[in-house]
């Protein structure tokens, strides 16, 4: 990598006199209150340093922040606002809810109906059951499969993030295939030691696994599109040997669509590929931005949730009136003709322009996407498709990036390994113009010139 020139960008951000007064003195208070300062700790900004910024307001593709600088968002709240944010209808349905009640600990009709669209829309599953975080709906997922099968053992994959499971929030060991190492504390051996470890884009690890373990194994985990630790794409032939392997062997296929589900079609990355999972987890877009998650799978396999069969998950929250309400309102505008189309044609043109800039500057610089998912990478390969080919010293460029993009009125998720999203409501004018002004920091970042290539 070309030699980071830290005085300069240094001088640069002076100069911008970005101000963060307000955003200074919450993230001082709120470190009385909350650890860290934060509630989820990719916000406490220490992957790319300095204070994070407290927001106030979003409307469309723009958030403003707690002293009053708007910003172009591509984070869009980690994914789930495909429409941008505050978009009416959302808000609409939202409004009309809490009207009415914002929670009843009992079934309602906005639960049928958000079930209706979503499954008379998605061939892939058949019953649904709503929770009310990604995290949860993965959880019930694991236990589900274990119930189906009456197995103990979970095969996930090394760079896909799953929640914050216990059993899959796990690390491999050394060697082909591991039982996992607990990556966080508090999370006993024994419990690390239901997960089995494998490399992604690797067919001989997991067909070893599968040999070793084959007949404790319930369920074999993956995020199709692997967006938690850089953009991971995975071929459709090698997502087709996970769907073969694991029905020769009598394992269940769980799709984590989490991220993808929704978002790069309707049915998510198993529409886009045509691999049929046995059990999906969706969250983030079917609640237009209200708490939300949920899993699916065929009537068989459902059958076995309480109180129909013995595999036991309850939430007093799940199917939240509020939170039902605002995902009918979103996925019915996802369902409008062309919606996806334009969303990825869009995409493809802000990133076909980023990469020519880069190609055209010999920038060590490539975004990597699919639909309306992006990656920003330091690299000069093609391809990236395991979490051990992403230079750890490239996060050294991004950290450079994220503080000059802030500076230039662009939001990105303040780590180097987190994807970045498009709206609908980022038009063809705010996708060129933001494209400027990555390109104007990029060639800070490098020390090059900005001319050239539009």
């Amino acid at each position: 990598f070309p030699t980071f020139a830290t005085a300069r960008l240094l001088h640069f951000a002076r100069s911008c006199n970005m101000q963060r007064q307000q955003s200074e003195a919450l993230f001082e208070e709120a470190k009385r209150y909350f650890p860290g300062g934060v509630n989820s700790p990719v916000r406490a900004f220490r992957s790319v340093g300095g204070t994070p910024l407290f927001f106030e307001k979003g409307d469309g593709c723009h958030v403003w922040d707690a002293d009053g600088q708007r910003y172009i968002d591509f984070c869009c709240s980690w994914g789930p606002l495909i429409l941008g944010h505050n978009h009416p209808k959302v808000r609409e349905a939202i409004v009309d809810a809490v009207g009415l009640g914002t929670s009843f600990g009992a079934p309602t009709r906005k639960e049928n109906e958000l079930a209706r669209l979503i499954l008379d829309n998605n061939p892939y599953i058949e019953m649904i059951r709503f929770v009310s975080s990604g995290t949860e709906a993965v959880m019930s997922a694991i236990r589900l499969a274990r119930g189906v099968t009456g197995r103990p053992l979970v095969i996930k994959f090394e760079g896909c993030y799953h929640g914050h499971v216990d059993a899959l929030l796990v690390k491999a060991g050394s060697g082909l295939s591991t039982f996992g190492i607990s990556s966080s504390a508090g999370i006993p051996e024994a419990v690390a030691n239901d997960t089995i470890v494998v490399p992604l884009n690797d067919k001989r690890a997991l067909e070893v696994a599968i040999s070793d373990y084959a007949h404790d194994i319930a369920a074999v985990i993956i995020e199709p599109i692997p967006a938690n630790n850089g953009l991971l794409l995975q071929t459709k032939e090698y997502l087709e040997f996970l769907r073969d392997i694991t029905r020769r062997h009598g394992i269940l296929l769980i799709f984590d669509e989490v991220i993808s589900g929704f978002r790069v079609g309707f049915s998510g990355a198993a529409g886009y590929y045509d691999i049929r999972p046995d059990i999906i987890t969706y969250g983030k877009i079917i609640g237009g931005g209200m708490p939300v998650g949920a899993y699916g799978a065929s009537r068989d396999i459902m059958r076995h949730i309480a109180p129909e069969g013995d595999v036991y998950q309850a939430g007093t929250l799940s199917g939240n009136p509020v939170a039902m309400a605002a995902g009918r309102a979103q996925l019915a505008e996802c369902l409008q003709p062309d919606f996806y189309q334009d969303q990825a044609q869009r995409t493809e043109a802000f990133v076909g322009r980023l990469n020519r800039f880069a190609i055209a500057q010999q920038l060590p610089f490539k975004v990597f996407s699919i639909g309306s998912i992006f990656w920003f990478a330091f690299t000069a390969t093609e391809e990236i498709r395991s979490s051990d080919e992403i230079d750890p010293k490239s996060m050294e460029h991004f950290r450079a990036l994220h503080k000059v993009l802030l500076e230039r009125g662009i939001y990105l998720g303040p780590s180097g390994y987190e994807v970045g999203f498009v709206s609908s409501a980022h038009t063809e004018a705010v996708l060129s113009e933001a494209a400027g002004l990555i390109e104007a920091a990029l060639a800070a970042v490098f020390n090059r010139s900005a001319e050239g290539v539009a």
